[in-house]
C-alpha cells in the first residue's frame, strides 16, 4: 500500500502553525517530504503521513509530575 502523502496546507493544519514553519522544519531536516516535481518548474512536495506522526512523537514531552 502507497504511503500516505500529506499536502504542506494539511500538514500546517495538523500542527496548528503557518505554512513557513512548516518549511522551516523542512529545510532543518526535521520533516521528510515527498518532491513530486514533474518538470522544470516549482516543485511540489508532500510530507509523508508516517514522517509527521514521527515528528510529533519526538517532540512530545511527558507531563510535569505533579507535587504533593
Amino acid at each position: 500500500m502507497p504511503a500516505r502523502l500529506l499536502s504542506i496546507p494539511a500538514v500546517a493544519a495538523a500542527l496548528d502553525v503557518d505554512r513557513r514553519t512548516v518549511y522551516r522544519f523542512i529545510a532543518a531536516g526535521d520533516l521528510p517530504v515527498v518532491d513530486l516535481r514533474t518538470g522544470t518548474g516549482r516543485s511540489r512536495v508532500r510530507v509523508p503521513a508516517a514522517g509527521l506522526e514521527e515528528f510529533i512523537t519526538c517532540r512530545s514531552v511527558a507531563a510535569p509530575q505533579t507535587r504533593r
